[in-house]
């Protein structure tokens, strides 16, 4: 079942820039980090919305964080850019879904090494099963589901965005 069209999704993406943009009046600049290949796909989406809304003095940048949701042990997490370039500045953790919080939490691991300015989440969509101390800030959708029900986003290399209920 879909429960988020393409129309929707860029409503809710253009809402969520304008909330972050809100609340980092003033900051000389911001990181979003994207985290894997759909995070990642959304954190550019709000970045095409953030860059004609955002004041001429503000950097916003982009960047990966990569880690193997499936099992965050395998390897380290980590971020495309140096670290220390995250010191006193806000960061961003951009995902598709947010489910347990269990990808969330593990891709802060590479934050704990630096003092960035305050670390916040920005999600499409929230389910509220959370088995680790993660609360998204920024929230396209939030959705009260079924631990077996299972949302599928699509937001890379298509024509139409859409988010579904499986």
């Amino acid at each position: 079942m879909k429960i988020l069209d393409d129309r929707r999704i860029r409503q809710k993406i253009k809402r969520l820039a304008i909330e972050i943009l809100e609340h980092h009046f003033g900051e000389p600049e911001i990181i979003l980090a994207g985290l894997n290949n759909n995070g990642m796909g959304f954190a550019q989406l709000l970045l095409a919305e953030l860059l004609p809304l955002a004041p001429d003095d503000m950097i916003v940048t982009l960047t990966s964080v990569r880690l193997n949701p499936a099992n965050p042990l395998e390897y380290l997490p980590y971020i495309e850019i140096p670290a220390e370039s995250l010191c006193d500045k806000p960061v961003i953790l951009v995902d598709d879904v947010a489910n347990t919080g269990r990808t969330i939490f593990y891709a802060m691991q590479p934050l704990l090494a630096v003092l960035p300015k305050q670390v916040e989440v920005a999600v499409l969509v929230d389910r509220q099963h959370k088995s680790f101390p993660i609360k998204a800030d920024y929230v396209g959708l939030l959705l009260y589901t079924t631990m077996k029900d299972n949302i599928e986003v699509q937001i890379r290399d298509v024509e139409e965005m859409a988010v579904h209920l499986n």
